[in-house]
């Protein structure tokens, strides 16, 4: 896979003189559109052997482009921050917005590709961590990203010729960095496990371009030209995602009884019942968020149902256990101009909690399955394909240790009537109705079919959906926080 990259390819300093100018014209230009149109973010990620001159093309980079609307992150050291979270949440931090540009050094090549040469993991979890990249960088092209991969390449002996001159020139010695001396001992079987991840991971959407990196004149022209003709391409072309058609669209029950409706809605607490199962279910919350063994966990609880269901009572319930220093409460509403200009998970992998910490979200990433979807806010293509990507999303929290708990909370018709009623008789429930609220009621078989669809297709054994019967406040309290305390001692018992 690298032979083309180590036949010494070079050009002269005047060939190179003369192409520069109209070069680095063509990028800025580029890069201005690109911001002008806003329309897709740019990500570059580097990766290759060291000493094949990746940070003196970025550095180049940088001086033909505008800088300012180039954002370079590193990830070669996890900080603690990063520790007590997900692995992706580091690079989803760091996403560019849509018409700026990134590049990701030390991103998620570099650690599978370092964790696998230095024995911390076996070809299996390599395979996984491959697989992995590929249902990240999928979902970022399908969210409209440009990507562009480049391996930078040296021989053998062409790495060791480089590491022996610097070492021996005084002016320029301090540019050997340890790893560069490890490499050079490990440089076969990370040259080995680099193919393997190439050979895996270079897709139409996301290719992999290997770089020669001997002659630095030839390689600051051939990553121009490259990155110029990707992005002329991507600002020429009237749009970046391709629409997936889909060979049957989900369609309504064909006997018209949907999940919901299987629900027992009679289940009821008396007052007195109520009282004393909400105490006990809340010292024990307090309890289980005290214990030592929570230090290896974080807990989400996502929140989604009918208008009127009690949600915000439920959150309080479940809040009035716990130390506020504890907790936090995420409302989710309409996407911000910035959030807009992000890959859609991205507004809730910012607030991932760290280990031994409470998230709980208000509605969540649910909406682009139930309220996008029934209302037209986004294609089908890209509902359809959200199912997976939110499976994707849950399985990197449960395995790095969230404790995630999803809860619907249901109610029929003549009761969201009802209580839409009294809202709007009691003044300081006013604020809670809206005329959206009242529109939605119109659309209350939709919502079921797609409540039904968020259903089957992302309750997972990992993160299954809890279905509360909320006609009755009380019961429905009762039972979120009961669950919620029953998940958490589930994730003890695994320990």
């Amino acid at each position: 896979m690298f032979e083309s990259a180590e036949i010494g390819r070079s050009i002269d300093k005047a060939t190179f003189e003369a192409e520069e100018p109209a070069l680095r014209e063509a990028l800025l230009e580029a890069q201005y559109e690109l911001k002008q149109q806003a329309r897709f973010p740019v990500i570059v990620l580097i990766n290759g052997v060291e000493g094949a001159g990746k940070g003196e093309t970025v550095k180049l980079l940088n001086e033909w482009m505008d800088p300012r609307l180039i954002q370079v992150s590193t990830f070669d050291i996890q900080t603690d921050e990063e520790l007590a979270r997900p692995p992706a949440w580091r690079y989803w931090r760091q996403l560019p917005p849509k018409g700026r540009m990134g590049v990701f050094f030390g991103n998620w090549y570099s650690q599978m590709l370092q964790g696998r040469v230095h024995g911390k993991f076996k070809d299996a979890v390599l395979d996984q961590a491959i697989d992995g990249a590929e249902r990240l960088e999928r979902m970022l092209c399908d969210e409209g990203a440009l990507i562009f991969k480049f391996w930078f390449h040296l021989s053998k002996q062409h790495m060791k010729a480089r590491l022996e001159a610097l070492k021996d020139d005084p002016l320029h010695s301090w540019r050997i960095s340890p790893l560069d001396w490890q490499q050079s001992k490990t440089y076969d079987k990370f040259v080995r496990y680099g193919e393997r991840v190439l050979r895996r991971t270079s897709r139409d959407y996301a290719p992999w371009y290997v770089v020669e990196g001997v002659d630095h004149y030839y390689r600051s022209l051939t990553v121009g030209r490259i990155l110029l003709e990707g992005l002329q391409a991507a600002l020429a072309s009237p749009q970046r995602t391709q629409l997936q058609p889909h060979a049957a669209p989900l369609v309504s029950s064909l006997d018209n009884r949907g999940l919901l409706a299987s629900l027992d809605m009679t289940q009821a607490l008396s007052k007195d019942d109520y009282k004393e199962q909400l105490a006990t279910e809340q010292a024990r919350l307090s309890g289980l968020m005290r214990d030592k063994r929570m230090r290896k966990h974080a807990l989400i609880a996502a929140f989604e149902g009918n208008d009127a269901a009690g949600k915000g009572g439920a959150i309080r319930r479940v809040t009035g256990a716990l130390d506020p220093r504890q907790y936090r409460i995420v409302p989710v509403a309409a996407p911000t101009e910035e959030e807009r200009a992000q890959p859609y998970l991205w507004r809730f992998w910012r607030h991932i909690p760290a280990r031994g910490k409470f998230t709980i979200f208000d509605r969540s990433w649910y909406g682009r399955v139930l309220v996008e979807r029934v209302e037209g806010f986004c294609s089908q293509a890209d509902w359809l394909r959200a199912y997976g990507e939110i499976n994707d999303f849950e399985e990197q929290l449960t395995n790095a240790g969230v404790i995630l708990v999803k809860f619907w909370l249901a109610i029929d018709q003549q009761t969201q009537l009802e209580r839409f009623k009294e809202r709007e008789q009691i003044p300081f429930k006013r604020f809670k109705i809206t005329e959206e609220d009242w529109r939605n009621r119109d659309k209350w078989d939709d919502y079921g079919d797609a409540v039904g669809d968020m259903v089957d297709r992302t309750s997972t054994e990992i993160a299954p959906w809890t279905l509360i019967e909320a006609n009755d406040k009380r019961f429905a309290r009762v039972k979120v926080l009961r669950t919620i305390n029953e998940a958490i001692e589930a994730a003890f018992a695994r320990d």
